[in-house]
């Protein structure tokens, strides 16, 4: 009976990473992906860049803190066939993160109810999961770090973890905020835990500069302005499937939720609000307390068998697919080929930079003066002050349908010499000034 029902439990936490590992196939490559690859070119080959080489805007002083996050990109895309095999990971860590969530639900509920709220969060995270780019380590080691904080027996392994997370991600931080939470509002005997935990952050090449790494993170241009990465909630549909999960789950776990989950809760929805992809990580909070008070059927385990065996089949069926072309390869390789800078929207700077080239400004964005932030948010906006920009670069490669390629296809300074359906390349009439010196 007993291994009946360990495999009546390994089934469903199966079938909620197979699902999981199929939404992340579907692998939308984000503006926060490419510029990885690069600078784990140069990690690789044992050079922490202090500034961005493919960028000619002043970065001179910038502290690499996520330089293992990039190794990891520049083997993945090197070994596995370019963008498929950043899909691969994006695939592989969501699988991670919902059967790590799923597995850890169950301890205090029944299979059902774990499927169920597992099914509820990933449909609220469905941008975390589709969505290739640096915050994809994120996902499964916040998902590995609640399911420590939850047994409390092994809480004392946070703090390996976060010295790996930060040397990944920047989404390290929020973990630390709720293992805060634990330790303070749960467990007093967890905060030598917590405290060896802020120290482990520091374990990165740029060591005792890992804090100014941070600040310039948070000073940036879009963390200011909520651009990209930093957009707060708002009326689209994702955050709305966003806000009805999350208020789903919340209600469900009023009933059950223990002091520092309701103080995580609060504190994520706070920062949800202001920044919209915190949400992923209030879900997964909320999933604990949420399926503690529900108590669902379990599926029979030959459906949930079968329905896993499908799942996984549309899972390679999409990874071998690999991913479409993000940007105009074809046009980057054809701006970086001619040698001088290049003015671009995000994806498509990426790949100008991936064949050799150089671009002016790209992510990461935080790495440049403000000034230059400024500047290249006000161009990427289409927006009059932006076209001082143009003065620091030889061409410019930009989507048709953006703002800023909106904007250029009217600009007499831009002469067309390259096109297809997914980008535009001009070239600068005036010849390119030199950026002014750092």
């Amino acid at each position: 009976m007993c291994r009946i029902a360990e495999r009546r439990v390994s089934s469903v936490v199966l079938a909620a990473a197979l699902l999981a590992a199929v939404v992340g196939a579907v692998g939308a490559i984000g503006s926060d992906a490419l510029w990885l690859v690069p600078l784990g070119r140069l990690v690789a080959h044992g050079h922490v860049p202090g500034s961005i080489p493919f960028a000619t805007a002043p970065s001179r002083g910038w502290h690499d803190v996520p330089a293992g996050g990039q190794l990891v990109f520049w083997a993945l895309y090197r070994a596995l066939g370019g963008l498929r095999g950043l899909v691969v990971a994006q695939s592989a860590a969501s699988a991670v993160a919902f059967g790590v969530l799923a597995a850890g639900l169950r301890r205090d509920s029944d299979d059902g109810s774990a499927l169920v709220v597992a099914l509820v969060v990933l449909a609220g995270s469905i941008p975390a999961v589709v969505v290739v780019g640096a915050p994809v380590y994120s996902l499964p080691l916040f998902s590995a770090l609640l399911v420590l904080l939850e047994t409390e027996r092994y809480a004392w392994l946070a703090v390996p973890l976060v010295a790996v997370w930060g040397n990944l991600h920047g989404g390290v931080l929020t973990g630390l905020g709720v293992l805060a939470c634990y330790a303070i509002f749960r467990r007093r005997s967890a905060l030598p835990v917590l405290v060896a935990s802020v120290l482990a952050l520091f374990l990165n090449p740029e060591l005792w500069h890992t804090a100014r790494y941070y600040e310039g993170v948070f000073r940036s241009a879009p963390a200011r302005e909520g651009q990209g990465l930093w957009a707060p909630l708002e009326a689209t549909p994702f955050d709305l499937v966003l806000v009805a999960a999350a208020l789903l789950l919340v209600a469900l776990a009023i009933r059950r939720v223990q002091r520092w989950e309701a103080v995580a809760i609060l504190l994520l929805a706070a920062g949800t609000v202001h920044v919209a992809r915190t949400g992923t990580f209030l879900l997964f909070v909320a999933a604990y307390p949420a399926a503690r008070a529900m108590r669902v059927r379990a599926p029979r385990p030959r459906l949930v068998a079968v329905a896993a065996a499908l799942l996984a089949l549309i899972a390679v069926f999409l990874l071998a697919k690999g991913p479409p072309d993000p940007g105009s390869s074809r046009l980057a390789r054809l701006a970086a080929n001619e040698g001088r800078p290049v003015l671009a929207d995000a994806i498509l700077g990426h790949q100008v930079a991936l064949a050799g080239g150089r671009v002016w400004l790209d992510n990461p964005v935080d790495a440049f003066r403000l000034a230059d932030q400024d500047l290249y948010l006000e161009w990427l906006a289409g927006k009059g002050a932006g076209e001082a920009a143009l003065r620091r670069a030889a061409y410019v490669l930009v989507q048709p349908t953006s703002k800023a390629g909106r904007r250029a296809a009217g600009d007499p300074r831009l002469r067309r010499i390259a096109g297809d359906g997914d980008a535009v390349l001009y070239r600068v009439r005036a010849p390119a000034a030199p950026s002014p010196p750092s």
